[in-house]
């Protein structure tokens, strides 16, 4: 078995946010890059889990990005990948990264590839629906568990009110969200080995962008706190209907 997991870098969480070129590029300098969560924790585990089981599966990660994100690749091998591959692009398309992994899928004939649900910077949430589509694969989205019987794959979406089971056959695309795993914590051995396991860099095919960013902003600065006093009723149900809606 050849299993695939997309990898994406994000800043960290508790990176200030400031843009440049007229507010059209982030500001990266001075930012802590990570493995986007959903990638690592959910689709990155759950491929390491399915291997473990199954000494003979091959497990690549795969990115589209530029040489200040091999550290963070390094990470993911450092879990357990056994190689990786660094399509030489930066974008924020989602079309365009999509289309970059899906080259990358064909070469490989992967028989399952996994995405997080969504990065943490861009919340998209396209990429897996894309690639799927690219490779002309079944693809179930936001997927919460996945557990394999042969060449077919029982996974579990939670839904509004309840859960959804899906029955797919290989090969398949899936994105992961919480429940598929459990986050690890590289140890010294997967550190140093991942100092030597494979990272290829590949130019990208031509693909026209769709999309393009005309400028980023930042979420308005926090009102402040109205105190009403609470024999006032008249009061608090005005701003109820005239000012909360705003907020």
């Amino acid at each position: 078995m050849k299993i695939l997991v997309c990898i994406s870098k994000t800043p960290d969480t508790t990176a200030k946010i400031a843009f440049t070129d007229n507010n059209t590029k982030f500001d990266g300098n001075g930012v802590q890059w990570i493995i986007n969560p959903y990638d690592e924790w959910y689709a990155l585990v759950r491929a390491i889990e399915i291997k473990e089981k199954d000494p003979s599966a091959v497990l690549h990660l795969v990115t589209v990005a530029g040489a200040d994100a091999e550290p963070v690749i390094r990470k993911a091998l450092a879990l357990g990948g056994d190689e990786a591959i660094r399509v030489n692009a930066d974008s924020t398309d989602s079309f365009y990264i999509a289309s970059q992994i899906a080259e990358v899928a064909k070469a490989g004939g992967y028989d399952i590839i996994f995405t997080g649900k969504e990065t943490i910077d861009y919340n998209g949430s396209s990429i897996g629906g894309m690639v799927a589509e690219l490779l002309d694969m079944p693809y179930v989205s936001m997927g919460a568990k996945l557990d394999l019987d042969g060449t077919k794959a029982t996974i579990v979406r939670e839904i509004e009110g309840g859960e959804e089971t899906n029955e797919v056959e290989l090969p398949f695309v899936v994105s992961a969200q919480k429940g598929m795993a459990e986050q690890r914590i590289p140890n010294m051995r997967g550190i140093m080995a991942a100092r030597t396991r494979p990272l290829s860099v590949k130019e990208p095919v031509a693909v026209d962008a769709l999309t393009s960013v005309t400028s980023f902003g930042t979420p308005p600065p926090k009102a402040g706190v109205k105190l009403i006093d609470p024999e006032n009723v008249e009061e608090l149900v005005r701003l109820l209907r005239e000012e909360a809606k705003a907020i």
